[in-house]
């Protein structure tokens, strides 16, 4: 049969849209041809139009209805041709893969072995495929192909991230070392302050590049990339140096606008976490003093300009005249005395802020074996409510997840802080186990808010649970409870002078707000950003870290006691399921709403 009769054969019946005489006419036509792989190159070539990755189009269906057929004929292979004919066969079937359909193009890969092809004569392609500015297609052909390593990288990669197509260029490196390498080191060149687009047009000269394209280019954005491909690579964060300059510049501007601005951060916790983000970078210690002469004082600038001997040239103005001017007990950078705080709060702080019931003597710092074994003996007791939180060191974004530093346990009339700092605590044997008997057993009633975070840390600390992650068993967290009651906009003050609605001219939020709705009074978050890894904690470090699991108690009694009125069925251990298996619910009916859509 004349592979051009065919064709027309095909053409006629799909214009009648006869789907089903199609099928039959192929399975018979590729039968009578005398060589079938040459022949539907010839049909595919001579198809209307490019796919542009459909599959109701003609070329789709005559190519999957090809494949069925070589199935049943194995005779028909491509090693039956002389070695030029297969090459020249290959080279055809190559043409025509910048169809984007991943079907289409994965049944020509199979049916023509392009993967046995020469490299060189492959590489060409996808470089014509790039001249064509067809960057999508040759870089998803280059993956398929198994090219990463035989192309240029930068070549490569730098259309796609312009065109706003990062995940694409990491599929693109994923698996290959050194181009993941090169990736981060890419886009962390770009993170630099002195780089400019422009830089781009004189080394890739041949890129047409719009001004939509070089938009995608964001400082902020390509840090943010840069720190999350640092750690999904593993990449050496000290190779990432802009990006981690600029995410440091970032949170040290924030830490200004949280003590000078908002006035919501204390002294102290201000100076700690100064110190861990300008660390040696000269720029960022230039830095911080400009923004103190902007946001303080000369004097507090000078201060901070003599603990970091800052050179003299690099000083701003009028700082290097309050250095000598400074009188000598003024020099250093003075921090209250800390053995001067008291457990017993001000009247003040009373009046305005959840109070844990609990004496001095009640709070058990936990980081010998002794007092371990007896934290164990009370928290695994049986039938018990437990409160469960953890604190640990911002890194405002330098680092994603964190080592844990502090665990709180709270049970009746006293609370638990296992100190994970304590020099050899964290590597005792028996720690992980406990942790994994206290989530695992369902006849202890564990409380927490918004429990994510925590064991993401857990799994920083300990890598162990991150192979054999914990089976959670007798959880409730309340966070679930506390939508639930902002769903049924129900939300009672015990003792409070009125209904506090959720969001209505509050400033308090997640825990603190649950908090203020059931019990009255919110919780003090000024030490929420504390640096949880200096020792010995403060006062007031302890009196938050010991509420903000002891309220987790108070509040399950007050919502256990009058569920109704807070909207909340009898059982509260009952919302976390029922709303998970409400979302998982949703969830596959708009999965299957979308595929019936497509």
């Amino acid at each position: 049969l004349d592979p051009f009769m065919l064709r027309d054969q095909f053409f006629e019946l799909w214009n009648q849209n006869d789907l089903p005489m199609l099928h039959l006419a192929a399975i018979q036509g590729f039968s009578k041809l005398s060589e079938p792989l040459e022949a539907l190159l010839t049909i595919l070539e001579s198809c209307p139009g490019k796919q542009k990755g459909r599959n109701h189009t003609l070329g789709y269906h005559i190519l999957m209805e090809f494949q069925t057929w070589i199935k049943e004929h194995p005779q028909v292979k491509l090693s039956s041709f002389s070695e030029d004919k297969a090459v020249d066969l290959q080279r055809r079937a190559l043409g025509l893969l910048s169809d984007t359909n991943p079907t289409f193009r994965d049944s020509l890969i199979n049916i023509y072995q392009l993967k046995s092809l020469d490299p060189s004569i492959l590489r060409l392609y996808i470089v014509k495929l790039q001249a064509l500015n067809c960057y999508k297609e040759a870089i998803t052909l280059s993956i398929k192909l198994g090219l990463q390593t035989e192309l240029n990288t930068m070549e490569m990669l730098v259309p796609l991230i312009l065109q706003d197509k990062l995940p694409l260029a990491e599929s693109f490196v994923k698996g290959h070392s050194e181009l993941e390498r090169q990736l981060v080191l890419l886009l962390d060149s770009w993170c630099h302050p002195d780089f400019n687009v422009e830089d781009i047009r004189k080394q890739f000269p041949h890129l047409s590049l719009s001004k939509h394209y070089t938009a995608q280019i964001q400082s902020k954005m390509l840090t943010r990339h840069v720190l999350r491909l640092m750690e999904k690579f593993k990449i050496d964060q000290r190779l990432c140096p802009n990006a981690l300059h600029k995410r440091r510049l970032d949170s040290l501007r924030y830490l200004m606008f949280k003590t000078f601005g908002e006035k919501t951060m204390t002294e102290e916790n201000w100076t700690d976490h100064v110190q861990y983000v300008v660390a040696d970078d000269l720029l960022l210690q230039v830095h911080l003093v400009q923004m103190l002469v902007k946001y303080c004082s000369l004097q507090k600038a000078s201060q901070w300009s003599l603990r970091y001997n800052i050179p003299k040239d690099q000083l701003p103005l009028g700082v290097w005249e309050a250095q000598q001017s400074l009188p000598p007990d003024l020099q250093q950078i003075c921090l209250n005395d800390i053995t001067q705080e008291k457990w017993v709060p001000p009247q003040s702080h009373w009046h305005k802020f959840y109070q844990v019931p609990l004496t001095k003597d009640k709070v058990h710092f936990v980081d010998r074996p002794e007092t371990f074994h007896e934290c164990q003996s009370i928290v695994l007791k049986e039938g018990g409510i437990v409160g469960v939180d953890m604190e640990w060191q911002p890194t405002f974004g330098c680092v994603s997840t964190q080592a844990v530093a502090l665990i709180q346990l709270a049970v009746l009339d006293q609370v638990f802080l296992l100190d994970l700092c304590a020099r050899g605590f964290r590597q005792q044997s028996d720690l992980v186990g406990f942790i994994r008997a206290l989530f695992s057993n369902r006849n202890i009633l564990k409380l927490g808010y918004s429990m994510t975070g925590d064991l993401k840390c857990l799994s920083a600390t300990w890598p162990e649970l991150s192979e054999e992650p914990l089976r959670m068993e007798g959880m409730l967290d309340l966070l679930r409870v506390h939508q639930k009651i902002q769903c049924q906009k129900v939300n009672r003050v015990q003792n409070g002078p009125r209904e506090v609605l959720v969001g209505e001219d509050s400033a308090e939020k997640g825990l603190s707000l649950l908090v203020q709705q059931v019990l009255g009074k919110p919780l003090d978050k000024t030490e929420q950003m504390s640096n949880w890894e200096k020792r010995p904690l403060r006062i007031s470090q302890i009196r938050y870290a010991v509420a903000d699991a002891y309220c987790l108690l108070d509040v399950y009694s007050a919502l256990s006691s009058n569920p109704a009125s807070f909207g909340l069925p009898a059982d509260l251990r009952s919302i976390t399921s029922g709303q998970s298996e409400t979302s998982k619910g949703k969830k596959q009916k708009e999965k299957q709403a979308k595929k019936t859509a497509q």
